[in-house]
């Protein structure tokens, strides 16, 4: 039986239950004739305490190390900086590299776009982690002309407004959501609207344009940092809920893709389907109204993708391209968003 030698970058929440879930599927690759091995783990701190099953043997902060040899890296470190050098410089190489890196690939895109499409960048778990609707967007919904795509892409928020609901003030909300671990370590990320901003140009590429502007999404961004228990109550009075919604929308103009916080009826099916998990509705011409939801952050639920994504590449799909050519904006009236 051969070995698949795995680089590993980061060894965080993720990174962790990615190492867990890999020896748990174990059999999955020895079925496809591989054992899968890790040549290493790059991490900050070696001496930092994590869970007992990553070994402490492969922890190291030597990255040659970490890349001897190695068939396949998995980057799960986030951040734009160091992590882009060290997945450019293994695709660079002919590497293929499976990424939850949504920063990196909304930032970065114009070096990562080329090797996207040459099929070795996987990158399922970048958005609603162990959701599948990178591989929708990338396959089958592309027999439709898209029209609209709306999207509940950051549950932390959801979280926060869901206990201000419950009369939490905003800061206190907030403050639970912290200790629960819901919100990611710099708090702007999700309460400003950039994680979702990410998400959303990683799945506008997907859609309408494979050179969709980062910074169009990100200046068209605004986050749920103003609310007030006032507005939540005076939303539930009219039958209506408070979520950070992003949304990409044809317009005059072209498509337009934004992240802001919105009034939708109770009823709605991203408020019905996404009370404590993320949620895309996706309306094209042919397949009409799509509704996919589920877990979108978590230790498990992430690495349950990037291990997907692992798989996907040893059965010998490539990885996730970017629509070939952007598609014009339709003449289609969206769905109409009360803002707040």
């Amino acid at each position: 039986m051969e070995t698949l030698r795995i680089a590993l970058l980061g060894a965080g929440t993720v990174g962790s239950g990615f190492v867990k879930l890999l020896d748990e599927q174990r059999d999955r690759f020895r079925k496809l004739g591989l054992e899968p091995a890790l040549t290493g783990i790059l991490v900050r701190d070696p001496r930092k305490a994590r869970p007992a099953w990553v070994p402490e043997g492969l922890l190291t902060t030597d990255i040659n190390r970490v890349f001897e040899e190695a068939d396949v890296v998995v980057e799960l470190m986030g951040g734009t900086g160091k992590a882009g050098k060290l997945v450019l410089d293994a695709l660079g190489e002919g590497l293929p590299v499976v990424t939850a890196n949504k920063a990196l690939l909304a930032e970065r895109w114009d070096l990562l776009k080329a090797h996207a499409m040459e099929g070795l960048l996987y990158y399922e778990a970048s958005v609603m982690a162990g959701t599948p609707v990178i591989e929708p967007l990338s396959g089958a919904l592309r027999g439709n002309r898209t029209l609209e795509l709306h999207g509940i892409l950051n549950g932390s928020t959801s979280y926060v407004i869901s206990r201000m609901e419950d009369g939490l003030g905003f800061s206190e909300a907030l403050e639970e959501a912290q200790s629960k671990g819901f919100v990611e370590e710099d708090p702007f990320l999700d309460i400003g609207g950039i994680d979702a901003a990410h998400k959303l140009t990683v799945l506008a590429r997907l859609a309408v344009d494979p050179d969709y502007d980062w910074e169009n999404v990100r200046d068209n961004t605004r986050g749920i940092q103003g609310l007030n228990r006032e507005q939540v109550f005076a939303a539930e009075a009219r039958g209506m809920r408070i979520r950070l919604v992003a949304s990409l929308t044809p317009g005059d103009d072209g498509w337009r893709a934004q992240v802001r916080p919105v009034m939708l009826p109770a009823t709605h099916p991203l408020v019905l389907a996404a009370q404590t998990r993320n949620a895309l509705l996706y309306r094209g011409d042919a397949v009409g109204e799509v509704l996919i939801s589920g877990g979108g952050a978590g230790s498990a639920v992430t690495a349950s993708a990037v291990v997907g994504d692992l798989l996907r590449m040893l059965e010998g799909y490539p990885g996730h391209p970017p629509l070939p050519a952007a598609v014009p904006a339709p003449e289609y009236k969206p769905e109409h968003m009360e803002e707040i």
